[in-house]
């Protein structure tokens, strides 16, 4: 166990030193969702839903798409150059198990979403008054919940993506997916009926539901906006929690079925 965490952590190191060298990926996967963020919230700040303003409900809802970018992209793009160059093959052949090898790329990109999630916390805390997150702890497990189950639809992904080229164009839907149908601009009441039946089911939509309640302290599971206790938060989380738990299954699963060590041929 120590070994893996030893290899886990020298491999996130590198991961994240060779990122910092990418100036496209640095664009594409850091900064890409905080330009977003802030288009977002200069075209709606001034309104106001569930007793919060606009600005502090997309904020509290960026965290989930910055999911998509620093930990499903970046890790799809990465798992897939890695096995065709080879480098995984060998990594396995060495002293690293497998469960520090994935772990390790897995560490890096929950670095790179924490360092994004400080960026957000501080940029409300300067825009709204008041604006650091009340339940930490509740935050924390929906995001930490939200990095596992994207990490491993990441390695699942990448087992049927033939080159790091063709990556780049395999995350796009999951992307598209994450865009319009979580609740990140609009609650779920407001979505149109096909894409809220959607919405309802993918996973980023529990992860923003239980970040941005334990940020602002109200019940936006249901958005009616009112008040709640941190035993209130919780008990209210613990659907979504389920949906992450039964999702974090699912991608298990599927990891373990598609993900590939050797390159693709053919």
């Amino acid at each position: 166990m120590r070994t893996d965490v030893m290899h886990a952590v020298r491999l996130a190191r590198v991961d994240l030193k060779l990122l910092g060298r990418n100036q496209t990926a640095m664009i594409n996967v850091v900064l890409l969702p905080l330009i977003m963020g802030w288009l977002f919230t200069v075209t709606l700040g001034g309104e106001q839903l569930a007793g919060v303003s606009m600005t502090l409900f997309v904020l509290t809802g960026l965290p989930g798409v910055m999911l998509g970018f620093a930990v499903f992209v970046h890790l799809v793009i990465t798992f897939t150059a890695r096995r065709e160059e080879l480098v995984l093959k060998r990594l396995r052949g060495g002293q690293a198990s497998p469960v520090g090898i994935l772990g390790g790329s897995a560490l890096g990109a929950l670095a790179i979403w924490v360092f994004q999630v400080v960026l957000v916390v501080f940029w409300t805390n300067r825009m709204e008054d008041d604006g650091l997150p009340g339940n930490v702890p509740l935050l924390l497990l929906g995001g930490l919940l939200g990095v596992a189950v994207f990490a491993l639809l990441a390695a699942a992904v990448s087992g049927i993506t033939r080159s790091a080229e063709l990556a780049q164009v395999a995350v796009l839907p999951v992307v598209l997916l994450i865009m319009v149908a979580s609740p990140v601009l609009m609650p779920l009441s407001a979505m149109p009926a096909a894409i809220r039946v959607v919405a309802e089911v993918v996973p980023v939509t529990p992860v923003i539901e239980i970040m941005r309640t334990a940020y602002v302290g109200r019940d936006f599971f249901d958005y009616g906006g009112q008040v709640m206790g941190m035993g209130e938060q919780w008990v209210a989380a613990l659907p979504s929690i389920g949906i992450l738990l039964v999702w974090i299954a699912v991608g298990t699963l599927l990891a373990r079925w598609l993900f590939r060590w050797d390159p693709r041929h053919g």
